[in-house]
């Protein structure tokens, strides 16, 4: 851990996925100020934060109290923690863990004219009928498939009705994807599951079309983002002094069966891929089709939102961090 003196930057969820990327991406900067919010608990995720520098780690049970008399040694907040899990069925935990947790840091940052950039999600665009803009004037409009999604929409809406929406910045990330995932099981992105199917059986399988009419099997399009990227963005966004809801994605949408085929080339392995039922618990509530519009982080960001190509980013994934089993 660092000695760095304040002011500090706290990251909420900082040892998992897109935190400790970001912590990553802010050390390779020289950035070491970094207070860690998170509970390690048994999944393994603290490994995502060894070789990074930070000042200390606080559980997430201590947050407030530790807050409380320090707000002169905090310059800004990066809240990322959040339960993510699309299938997690107990909608009273989300609404406390992502909707009034968050309210109540925001409260606090707000108060104290503290920098505050939050996650929300793409999945607070449901079925993507009503499209994929970060508009704020279209909000009310988005129905979301699970309570994860909504959980995050209710905060964007409280920010909205609040009038606090342009002193804050929401980050609704797409299907992210990349090294530090690993303590995520199912939430995972499907790439780590592919590579080992791929070592073991020589085969990528994925879920047949829900929707034959629209999609072939495997055709479904998704917009995908390396965590490198997405990293890369929320720094430029803790920096600058936007404010309102802003989409982070590449504004491609791909395949399935173009991550497949990144992967397989990844390993070196001919190409050989099988379509199975999707789980009932998904039917419904899948999304067959995200795309970011990204024009207005395009705006806001400028180089910093370029991405390289997926195939580019699927391959260095596999290559140097899952074959080696590295973090990043």
């Amino acid at each position: 851990m660092s000695t760095h003196s304040a002011p500090y930057i706290i990251v909420t969820g900082g040892a998992g996925f897109i935190g400790s990327a970001l912590i990553r991406y802010m050390n390779d900067l020289g950035v070491t100020n970094i207070i860690v919010v998170d509970d390690l608990g048994t999944d393994g995720k603290w490994v995502n934060l060894v070789g990074k520098r930070f000042v200390d780690i606080i559980p997430v049970e201590r947050l407030f109290s530790w807050l409380d008399g320090r707000h002169s040694l905090i310059s800004s907040f990066v809240h990322l923690g959040a339960c993510s899990s699309t299938v997690e069925q107990d909608a009273s935990f989300l609404l406390e863990n992502n909707y009034r947790f968050t309210q109540r840091l925001a409260e606090y940052a707000l108060n104290h004219g503290k920098r505050f950039v939050y996650a929300s999600s793409a999945a607070t665009y449901g079925d993507g009928s009503m499209g994929f803009s970060d508009d704020e004037d279209a909000l009310e409009t988005l129905h979301p498939l699970n309570m994860y999604g909504y959980s995050k929409h209710l905060f964007d809406l409280w920010a909205k009705g609040q009038g606090v929406l342009d002193q804050v910045v929401g980050l609704k990330y797409f299907n992210v994807f990349g090294p530090n995932e690993a303590h995520k099981g199912r939430m995972a992105s499907v790439i780590t599951k592919m590579v080992p199917n791929v070592q073991q059986e020589g085969v990528i399988r994925l879920f047949k079309s829900s929707d034959p009419a629209s999609f072939g099997d495997g055709e479904q399009k998704r917009d995908f983002i390396y965590v490198k990227d997405a990293a890369r963005m929320t720094y430029a966004f803790l920096k600058n002094d936007k404010g309102g809801i802003y989409n982070v994605g590449r504004g491609v949408p791909e395949t399935w069966n173009s991550l497949a085929r990144g992967v397989f080339k990844g390993l070196g392995v001919a190409e050989n891929i099988q379509y199975i039922e999707m789980p009932q618990d998904l039917v419904g509530k899948y999304q067959n089709y995200t795309c970011a519009d990204m024009a207005k982080t395009q705006a806001a960001l400028g180089s910093d939102a370029v991405c390289d190509p997926l195939e580019v980013s699927v391959i260095e994934y596999v290559k140097d961090y899952i074959v080696p089993g590295k973090t990043w």
